[in-house]
């Protein structure tokens, strides 16, 4: 008679489990939703002054800015793709691909180090973006934009808080490399090299 197996039991993901993450990294969390809240709020309110005062497919500046014209302008338009107007006729693909970006952020966020400014930055960014474009898309199924640089793709503030987070994350990792490669150059100096003199020793000697 075979003895009987012992039975693995898998681990379940309940409430209390649940709870105590959030409670753990509530911290994380605030940072998060604090940089998010202000992005998200600045890119909604400002497509909603656009949609109320200026009419679709249509210019508009201050008076005293019309020198710019040729250069830059407000002007309200819409797009269903990705980020500065690429990808049209895409809203369905590019709401999924939203939501899984934000549920990613919001898994990974908190196991970043509370250090790395430049990474939680960058992710918060990412976060805020992908949410203010994300509720054009389910309440209009379409996003606005209405900065428009030059003959650039018109973009909103969303689109922009993804460019500069992807910017902050290379500056960052740049800034990372850089860093380690001279403490690892100075790990390898002699003691006498590596050690910089005090004021005090540089004024006995």
């Amino acid at each position: 008679m075979e003895s009987p197996q012992p039975t693995v039991r898998a681990k379940r993901l309940n409430l209390g489990t649940v709870f105590n993450f959030l409670k753990d990294h509530r911290y994380d969390y605030l940072i998060l939703f604090l940089i998010g809240a202000v992005i998200i709020g600045l890119d909604q309110w400002t497509k909603a002054l656009v949609r109320a005062k200026i009419p679709l497919g249509t210019d508009w500046l201050p008076d005293r800015l019309a020198w710019l014209l040729p250069y830059a302008r407000i002007r309200h338009w819409y797009n269903t793709g990705a980020a500065f107007g690429i990808f049209q006729n895409g809203n369905l693909v590019f709401t999924i691909l939203a939501i899984i970006v934000i549920l990613l952020i919001l898994y990974y966020f908190p196991r970043t180090e509370r250090n790395d400014w430049w990474l939680r930055v960058a992710m918060a960014m990412q976060f805020a973006g992908a949410a203010g474009n994300l509720i054009d898309r389910l309440a209009f199924a379409q996003v606005t934009d209405f900065i428009s640089v030059g003959k650039f793709a018109i973009f909103n503030v969303a689109d922009a808080s993804i460019s500069v987070g992807v910017a902050v994350l290379l500056l960052g990792v740049w800034l990372k490399e850089r860093s380690d490669k001279k403490r690892a150059a100075m790990s390898t100096l002699p003691e006498d090299e590596a050690h910089v003199p005090t004021e005090d020793e540089a004024q006995s000697g």
